[in-house]
């Protein structure tokens, strides 16, 4: 059954975008905004690595694109090292602060309107605010990253990000959008009223005629940065400016403590892996969205095997018959049930030498908490949104554990031939990651032709959303053995993830983007 209640009546039939990918034998830097990955790619002319480029990239594109990630966040990162060919997962997921009190998030009934339709929380605590931030990992993560693998000095790696976020990043139509869409919460938090909404509505840009556009300048984050860059990482999680995001939080009635600050780490893993066809294909282990992906993968490949030159309703058809008894075994049984060891963007970097950084990172949702701390100027995370505010499941909401989350960083290596990739929109990822490696490795498809090909996203076990774009007679197959909306694949709302990605081949980077984002870009040194 195909339903079209989701498609839009405005848009073109017509319309094409194309965003070609790029290459060079210097590597490549994809990112989710231009700025960001022609900093990444300095950072490779200077003779940098694939890590110090990610590192680079990732505090940029926190400054750059806001209401998806920033130093308030959290993530994960997939190394490839070039020589041993090993792969490492760094994992800087979120963990909900050890004192939070489970009893603060009642269930008043309904379901909320956000990324995942949980049952509503009273004063929505779970999405909004103080209650909602996780332990913000994301400079920790970096900073192993850099330990392990880095060859620059850090604070060559950060001032960028401050003096990006001093000289502020022009406003365009997207920004415009993005502040908008989130304009209501905005408005209520005296921070993100300050620098989003000037005179108290979203930023516009002039047209030509009338001057450049103006510049979200962030001063107090440039301080923050410019701290981090000189003291090193730790300055984040001990000492002035840990001191001033738990006094802030905590004023508001959150949980976040300077002892969660001062435990913070992140994890070197070894990621988990599967042989799918010719390739191994690597993800972060455990709590994201890499281990279901490899289920949905190993049941793809145990009974289907491409008949055509290019992906077909039978096709389409068995990549839903995987995906969605993965999702509902993903749904019921997993979470953090035990004690362990100690919005969304994306980038993908590949060096000269062939080493491979993928990096997700993400406040959660779109500016996350909406909490913009104005002395340390750190938008924060609102990661207990991934938590069940149900209790008794296995993802329930809880002191101390580690969420359930949905970035999908993966590295598929296979002879003469390295794919990095990864996507931004909560549950949109891990479907997106599945459908471009299938393209790639089942059918062969190049970089550039696997970013522009429709797709379609099998978010959880109930339906099937089908890119308008693919040809009829694959509906119609599609629709014959799964429910199905039809959707368009646009810059708002993605529904279909943005992703990135880069590859390796004959020695030559190459990079691609998200062609209906505007503002991402694939930048070769």
């Amino acid at each position: 059954m195909l339903d079209p209640s989701l498609l839009s009546e405005n848009l073109s039939l017509r319309q094409s975008v194309r965003k070609p990918a790029v290459s060079g034998p210097g590597g490549v830097v994809a990112a989710h905004h231009r700025v960001a990955a022609e900093l990444g790619a300095e950072v490779l002319r200077r003779g940098g690595n694939a890590v110090d480029a990610a590192i680079a990239t990732a505090f940029a594109v926190g400054v750059a694109e806001p209401w998806m990630s920033g130093i308030g966040g959290i993530g994960a990162m997939l190394v490839l090292d070039a020589r041993s060919r090993r792969v490492t997962a760094i994992d800087f997921g979120a963990r909900s602060p050890a004192n939070l009190d489970p009893a603060a998030y009642p269930v008043v009934g309904g379901s909320d309107t956000d990324l995942f339709g949980w049952p509503q929380v009273a004063e929505g605590r779970n999405l909004v605010g103080p209650y909602a931030v996780a332990i913000p990992a994301m400079v920790a993560g970096h900073a192993l990253a850099h330990e392990l693998f880095g060859t620059k000095p850090w604070a060559e790696l950060i001032s960028p990000s401050a003096e990006l976020a001093e000289a502020g990043v022009q406003v365009d139509a997207h920004t415009t959008l993005w502040v908008a869409s989130a304009f209501h919460d905005l408005a209520r938090d005296p921070g993100c009223r300050a620098l989003f909404l000037p005179n108290g509505a979203p930023p516009v840009a002039p047209g030509a005629a009338q001057g450049a556009p103006p510049r979200l300048k962030w001063p107090a984050l440039a301080r923050t940065l410019r701290r981090i860059a000189g003291e090193g990482p730790r300055a984040f999680y001990e000492g002035p400016i840990a001191r001033a995001i738990v006094a802030e939080v905590r004023a508001g009635g959150g949980f976040l403590s300077e002892s969660d600050l001062v435990s913070c780490r992140a994890v070197r893993r070894e990621p988990a892996t599967l042989r799918y066809r010719d390739y191994e294909v690597h993800v972060a282990p455990e709590l994201n969205g890499g281990p279901t992906m490899l289920e949905a993968l190993a049941a793809l490949q145990r009974v289907w095997a491409p008949s055509s030159r290019e992906p077909d309703g039978e096709a389409f058809a068995a990549y839903a018959d995987a995906l969605r008894p993965a999702w509902a075994r993903r749904l019921n049984d997993l979470g953090d049930t035990a004690p362990h060891p100690t919005s969304t963007t994306n980038l993908c970097v590949v060096d000269r030498d062939g080493n491979v950084a993928v990096v997700t990172q993400t406040l959660l949702s779109v500016f996350g908490a909406r909490l913009l701390l104005p002395e340390t100027g750190v938008l924060m995370n609102n990661g207990i949104n991934w938590f069940d505010p149900r209790p008794g499941a296995p993802n329930s909401i809880g002191a101390g554990k580690r969420v359930l989350a949905n970035y999908t960083p993966a590295i598929a290596t296979g002879s003469d031939d390295v794919i990095g990739l990864g996507g931004a929109g909560g549950r949109k990822i891990m479907p997106a990651v599945f459908n471009l490696l299938s393209f790639m490795i089942d059918y062969g498809l190049s970089l550039d032709a696997a970013m522009h090909a429709p797709r379609i996203d099998v978010s959880g076990p109930d339906r099937v959303i089908a890119d308008r774009a693919l040809p009829h007679a694959v509906l119609e197959t599609l629709g014959a053995c799964h429910p199905t909306l039809l959707a368009d694949r646009t810059g708002y709302p993605y529904n279909f993830t943005i992703a990135s990605a880069v590859r390796r081949r004959g020695g030559v980077g190459e990079g691609a983007v998200e062609p209906w984002l505007p503002v991402a870009e694939a930048v070769a040194p």
